[in-house]
């Protein structure tokens, strides 16, 4: 396959996946559960989710390993599977995509801040390089290190996954609105600082992922867009902003809402569009809809 950044390059518009985490859920996945484990005990109803997602006409498909560093799965006595359970997930997400789609193999936060001397960022990052070296082996060729919020943890994860070689490596940050109409991670981030510090780490595509609906990406990518003039954007949003009903997270946004909005962020800057939390392989073919009929107007 050619190189994710280079088809963006050669002015294609690609269309990745959507939700894992609410998907799961969906199938059984309860509170407390590790996510990554089904890897190992329920592969069917992961590899489910993936299928899912290329049927839905994703070019870029993601692999249940969002929390598969030690630091994570420690919390389930799991440490000691790190290699184990994210080899089997870039497994089962590389059986559903194929030989002609991609394999861009999650990897989150750790959860440890290096600002209040939780690990070191030797521990941090061989932590991620463990994580990456298992995901390449089971057959990713990209690495979407995501949701992050501190610019030194997400650095690290880069140089962790470059270390390893081969691996074309995609970085999103999750930002939250302030009252001014900005936009910020938890840690003080802005979205030009992240996209500048992603893009001089080595990060070959960049972008923003989950905190927001599709709406608010537009922001987020001119803003990133404005210091990385010739850097790939993706951009997986939220089905809309969640509402709180019983107790329970409920992502409102129908698939025509969110796919509505998806020009004005291709405008913006974006040429990879999917979805986070609750979207689901309709909010896909949806988007995936509008991304093919900006493809035919791009070339004509």
């Amino acid at each position: 396959m050619r190189r994710i950044a280079d088809r963006i390059r050669d002015g294609e518009l690609l269309l990745a996946d959507g939700a894992w985490g609410t998907f799961l859920q969906k199938l059984g996945l309860v509170p407390g559960e590790c996510p990554e484990l089904w890897c190992l005990k329920r592969p069917q109803e992961v590899l489910s989710v993936a299928s899912s997602y290329i049927e839905a006409g994703s070019d870029l498909v993601e692999t249940n390993s969002f929390g598969g560093t030690r630091y994570k799965l420690e919390y389930f006595g799991l440490q000691e599977q790190v290699a184990e359970i994210n080899r089997a997930a870039a497994e089962i997400s590389r059986k559903a995509a194929g030989p002609n789609r991609h394999v861009i193999a999650s990897m989150g936060p750790t959860g440890k801040m290096l600002l209040m001397g939780d690990v070191t960022e030797s521990e941090l990052l061989e932590a991620f390089r463990e994580q990456a070296l298992a995901l390449a082996s089971g057959g990713a060729d990209a690495v979407c290190i995501e949701t992050m919020s501190a610019i030194d943890e997400a650095c690290l994860a880069i140089r962790a996954a470059r270390e390893v070689g081969g691996l074309e490596i995609l970085a999103t940050f999750t930002f939250q609105q302030t009252v001014d109409g900005g936009y910020h991670t938890m840690m003080g981030v802005t979205p030009a600082e992240a996209a500048r510090a992603a893009t001089e780490a080595g990060s070959h595509i960049i972008g923003a992922n989950c905190g927001q609906g599709m709406e608010q990406m537009v922001g987020i990518v001119r803003q990133m867009r404005a210091v990385a003039s010739d850097v790939p954007i993706i951009v997986q949003a939220n089905a809309g902003l969640p509402k709180n009903v019983n107790g329970v997270d409920v992502f409102p946004e129908l698939p025509e809402v969110t796919a509505g909005w998806v020009p004005a962020v291709v405008q913006a800057g974006a040429s990879i569009i999917g979805g986070c939390c609750g979207t689901t392989p309709e909010h896909i073919r949806a988007i995936g809809k509008v991304l093919k009929d900006l493809q035919v107007t791009k070339r004509k």
